[in-house]
């Protein structure tokens, strides 16, 4: 499903990536695992089109991303859902939500979507009508989750899920990541609590 070779990635005169190489095949959970620092966002924001890489090929589906838009990948169902979760703290959860489906047309499946979503996080669902700034952190996350499921995704990438966020909230979300997974999406998971995501992955 996504095959990267040889990747560079720079901010300004500083290369993050320095020749990275990975597949991810589809219906598998990859994690990449790494110290702080090490490239690991970095590699998901260039995978998602919001850093240029340098060097290198990254191919989604058997096409070649290099000149596809950020926008245009998450039509394509490549969808981030970022580190520090990002959510529009202004909005209520359920803004927060649709605007994960904007460029989506078939509003009956958006609902059906949605339903899923409340379901596999109930806080979302009691919170629906509370502005997302005022949520936890571990709220925040499952909102982040939720808004990138609504763009309905073919690959998932997720990016510190674990961060920040209590231990009981942490375990509620990687136990769905395993329902996200049977529902048809493919997950490369960037984590640092390395035991949890060696659990939860295929590979490594």
């Amino acid at each position: 499903m996504l095959k990267v070779q040889n990747l560079d990635v720079f901010y300004g005169v500083i290369q993050a990536v320095h020749g990275l190489s990975l597949e991810v095949q589809q219906g598998e959970i990859v994690t990449l695992i790494g110290s702080n620092g090490a490239g690991k966002s970095t590699t998901l924001m260039t995978l998602s089109g919001v850093l240029p890489l340098a060097a290198g090929t990254i191919e989604f589906e058997g096409k070649d991303l290099k000149d596809v838009a950020a926008h245009k990948r998450v039509a394509l169902g490549l969808v981030q859902s970022p580190e520090g979760r990002r959510v529009f703290g202004s909005l209520t959860v359920g803004e927060n939500l649709d605007l994960g489906a904007f460029a989506r047309k078939d509003k009956a499946q958006i609902k059906i979507d949605l339903a899923e979503i409340f379901e596999m996080f109930p806080r979302l669902k009691e919170r629906k009508n509370q502005a997302a700034g005022t949520l936890s952190g571990g709220e925040q996350q499952m909102l982040a989750i939720g808004r990138a499921l609504m763009s309905k995704p073919k690959l998932l990438l997720l990016d510190e899920p674990s961060l920040g966020i209590a231990p009981i909230l942490v375990k509620e979300i990687f136990q769905n990541l395993k329902r996200i997974r049977e529902r048809g999406v493919t997950i490369l998971l960037v984590e640092q609590n390395a035991h949890m995501a060696l659990e939860m992955a295929d590979r490594a």
